[in-house]
């Protein structure tokens, strides 16, 4: 759980809901952003808000059925979501959704962010990237499928719906959601160059060795 203030991880998420505004990766109302605290709790951006315009005042505090506990706004919608994510990976803390547009595309045609032919992402992302099929939000197959997905992946796309990232802190979140885009812009230009070879299965193997020596990605359950 998050160590720092309260006033100060609020402050916090307040800048990267902006972040997400000013790196062109939401529009009018687009996306949303959960973080845990302690007490079974998330702090959570508002429905119906600009990513520029969230501030302090406009967070909510719900717990982890979607209840509000404190604040004066309205859940997104699309809780629903982050709440499955929790549930498939207790040790997460952070949940953000965005729309990338470069990767968001690449979900809206139905495609997964294939082949994973650079080190650097089996290493921050893992050796795949699924799209997650298209479902309405507040739909079980919504849900059911982020919560499958987020069992497996830090990183996935929905169909038709942006991009899910998962991290242990409000900046992994936001990095990861910064390499799925790059990423999708590097797939984009190689394909017009050329067919993109995938790693081979033993550097694969290699490369999610030392993920896992970072500490990083599922953690089995006991």
């Amino acid at each position: 759980m998050p160590v720092a203030p309260l006033p100060k991880v609020r402050s916090e998420l307040v800048a990267t809901s902006r972040r997400l505004h000013q790196l062109g990766w939401v529009a009018n109302h687009d996306g949303n952003i959960s973080l845990r605290l302690r007490g079974d709790r998330l702090l959570i951006t508002p429905t119906a808000y600009s990513k520029l315009d969230v501030d302090d005042a406009s967070l909510i505090i719900v717990d982890m059925d979607g209840k509000v506990l404190e604040g004066r706004k309205k859940p997104f919608s699309e809780l629903e979501l982050h709440l499955a994510a929790y549930r498939a990976r207790p040790e997460i803390e952070v949940v953000l959704h965005a729309h990338p547009p470069c990767a968001t595309a690449f979900g809206l045609v139905g495609l997964e962010l294939a082949p994973v032919a650079m080190p650097e992402i089996v290493v921050s992302l893992g050796d795949r990237i699924p799209t997650v099929p298209r479902a309405m939000p507040k739909t079980p197959e919504a849900v059911k499928g982020v919560e499958a997905a987020a069992s497996q992946v830090d990183a996935m796309l929905l169909a038709g719906n942006g991009a899910l990232t998962l991290g242990a802190d409000l900046n992994q979140a936001l990095l990861r959601m910064e390499l799925l885009e790059h990423y999708a812009k590097i797939l984009t230009a190689a394909r017009q160059l050329g067919q993109v070879e995938p790693l081979p299965p033993g550097d694969v193997a290699k490369l999610l060795e030392a993920r896992k020596k970072a500490g990083l990605g599922p953690r089995k359950k006991e």
